[in-house]
């Protein structure tokens, strides 16, 4: 079986649900597949309205109260507040990620460590020092592997996760593939431990209901 995971580097909900989707990899002995991505970008690709588009309510329910309700429920913690430097370009954090898939096996432990300094300790990580910083808590060479990710194949892979996400009809973060079965978000863990075991009858995509 294969997991593939579709998400931002600075994900509300990938955060939330980073140790369960972990838990469950290991439990299954399934390998996670890391797919850092633009998620602006896929969200326009997708026709979703973006963040700005959005309304008050839906803001203040979606990225607030569905937060506080979810970090309750998995247990994990988080800053009040929205982290101070949201709004900054992510791109160098998820090249990392896909640099760190490439020079051993701790991507995991990196991609949880990058979500949790950001949620809990208002980390900021279009900053090289603060990345470099996290790489080293987990093993990595933060040297080298900042190197690798200023590398253009990273950039052309970090794209390209963009491009598939949009083209397999993702349209936010987190999104799972179990064998091509798409989960999207975290709250959907559950479903995804089940399909890694016994998978769900049906396939995706399906086709679009017509004249709903």
């Amino acid at each position: 079986m294969t997991l593939e995971y579709f998400y931002a580097a600075h994900s509300a909900f990938a955060y939330i649900g980073s140790a369960r989707l972990f838990a469950i990899a290991t439990r299954a002995d399934c390998t996670v597949i890391h797919r850092p991505l633009d998620l602006d970008r896929v969200l326009t690709g997708s026709r979703v309205a973006s963040f700005g588009g959005r309304t008050e309510a839906h803001l203040q329910y979606y990225f607030g109260r569905e937060i506080e309700r979810w970090c309750e429920h998995r247990g994990v913690p988080m800053m009040a507040g929205f982290p101070t430097h949201h709004g900054h370009d992510y791109s160098l954090a998820g090249r990392l990620i896909i640099a760190a898939a490439e020079h051993g096996n701790r991507v995991d432990k990196l991609s949880h460590a990058l979500l949790e300094a950001h949620w809990c300790d208002d980390g900021d990580l279009a900053d090289e020092p603060t990345l470099a910083r996290l790489a080293g808590s987990v093993g990595y060479d933060p040297v080298s592997l900042l190197a690798s990710a200023r590398d253009p194949s990273m950039a052309a892979q970090y794209e390209a996760n963009t491009m598939e996400a949009i083209e397999r009809s993702v349209f936010g973060s987190p999104t799972y593939f179990v064998d091509g079965d798409m989960f999207y978000g975290q709250d959907r863990l559950e479903l995804v431990e089940r399909a890694l075991t016994k998978p769900f009858a049906g396939r995706w995509p399906r086709a679009a209901p017509q004249d709903v």
